[in-house]
């Protein structure tokens, strides 16, 4: 089994947009048995809260529900209980070594880094720009389930 953690600041938008594209193409390819997919925040802001309405409306308007989806905070213990850390930005993957102990194994990612255009995840919290958030997600979840099988 593979274990995919996505991580954002909240766990409200990006890490979440991911975490439901991620289940949505793993189930399409019918590697729901190999591949499991979760999200969590760096940040204790959003905690117990359903992905932000303009995320979980972009994702219904492509046909993915993102039903039960609850933020939850990234602890230590997720290092060891994923096989890799997906951050969307370089603040998420400054916290997320600070609060991992580091990264000795090289789990922790950009999402971006398994596109042809790597870099950070717009963020459609300041931007405003959800479907640009989508369009990075989708392209980076399928670069990275490529990468994970081929």
């Amino acid at each position: 089994m593979i274990r995919l953690l996505f991580v954002c600041h909240g766990n409200i938008c990006r890490s979440p947009m991911a975490e439901f594209v991620m289940k949505h193409l793993v189930k399409e390819a019918g590697l729901k048995q190999v591949i499991h997919v979760a999200s969590a925040a760096t940040s204790t802001e959003e905690i117990g809260n359903p992905v932000y309405p303009p995320a979980a409306r972009t994702l219904a308007n492509h046909g993915i529900s993102c039903a039960g989806h609850a933020a939850r905070q990234l602890r230590k213990d997720d290092y060891a209980a994923y096989d890799l850390l997906i951050g969307m930005d370089e603040a998420n993957i400054r916290n997320m070594h600070r609060m991992c102990g580091g990264d000795p194994q090289d789990k922790i990612h950009m999402l971006l880094d398994y596109t042809d255009r790597p870099g950070e995840v717009a963020d459609p919290w300041y931007t405003g720009n959800f479907e640009a958030t989508w369009r990075d997600v989708w392209d980076g979840c399928h670069g990275l389930l490529a990468q994970l099988h081929p």
